[in-house]
């Protein structure tokens, strides 16, 4: 399996607080987001944390209340961080929070560090060569919690899988069932629940992060994949089909950091010739003035 290409947007020629335009060129990136459908609610939800056999999860647990609306998640991010977004990040951002909202509140959704690995993975891939590092990771802090989330515990657990990925070989990382370990407890965990009809929702963030895993450990055997989702009891054919969506993510990531970087360069040429114009008609002015005197 090919691994994953670096991909980043060019930097942006102008400040973070001002609107970005988008380009007719560019909406087939958008159009591509649009694609990264999850999957639709189920119930109300609310968190609680409970023993396992392998740990602590945080569990998803269906309740009389009303989960929170989508204009309510938008709201909450909105209010969360007040700065202007560039509009080819924004328009994307606000679609991939409606449809991990529809995903977060399904009956059967339960956090774990490989849907975490997958999300911080497409979030990390959308947001590189954004103006500000800063700015970057406060949006992240602020999507996150705005679907009543942690943040540092999406990047942590991230970190923590990561680390172990590129600690195994294809054989270790399949073979994680007859091993000890956080990370090996963990997957079991999720080998259980995928395996108990309705105790598992599967989403295109957690396959993600299976491809993140295959990626790490060198896994580059197309058998491999098909070995891991035997050991964790998840669909292959999904997981294909998901990361085709996720490859083609990445195609379109690449296409459109080389248009907004020609867009940017003729924009900012612009505006040098204009200053330029705008520079040698006050020097006329000057000389004709001096003249006159």
């Amino acid at each position: 399996m090919a691994a994953v290409a670096s991909v980043s947007f060019a930097s942006i020629a102008q400040s973070p607080d001002r609107k970005f335009p988008i380009p007719p060129s560019h909406r087939c990136l958008v159009s591509n987001f649009t694609s990264l459908k999850l999957r639709s609610p189920g119930g109300s939800c609310k968190l609680r944390s409970r023993s396992l056999r392998y740990g602590v999860a945080v569990h998803c647990m269906s309740s009389a209340a009303d989960p929170p609306t989508v204009a309510e998640t938008k709201l909450n991010f909105l209010k969360a961080y007040k700065r202007p977004i560039p509009s080819i990040y924004n328009t994307v951002l606000q679609e991939l929070i409606v449809q991990q909202h529809l995903m977060r509140y399904k009956k059967s959704y339960r956090y774990d560090p490989v849907f975490a690995l997958g999300f911080v993975t497409v979030y990390d891939q959308l947001m590189e060569g954004y103006p500000s590092d800063e700015d970057r990771e406060a949006i992240f802090k602020a999507y996150v919690e705005a679907l009543n989330e942690d943040p540092a515990q999406y990047r942590a657990d991230a970190q923590k899988v990561e680390e172990w990925a590129r600690s195994q070989s294809a054989t270790t990382l399949v073979n994680f069932a007859s091993r000890e370990g956080e990370v090996e407890n963990i997957l079991k965990d999720i080998s259980e629940r995928a395996g108990s009809k309705g105790n598992f929702s599967y989403s295109r963030f957690f396959a993600v992060g299976l491809f993140r895993l295959l990626e790490l450990s060198n896994a580059t055997e197309p058998t491999i994949l098909d070995k891991l989702c035997a050991a964790l009891n998840v669909n292959k054919k999904s997981v294909d089909r998901d990361l085709d969506v996720y490859r083609n993510l990445l195609s379109k990531l690449v296409q459109a950091k080389e248009l907004l970087r020609e867009y940017v360069d003729r924009e900012k040429k612009k505006l040098e010739e204009r200053a330029a114009t705008q520079n040698a008609n006050e020097a006329v002015k000057k000389m004709l003035g001096g003249a006159l005197v």
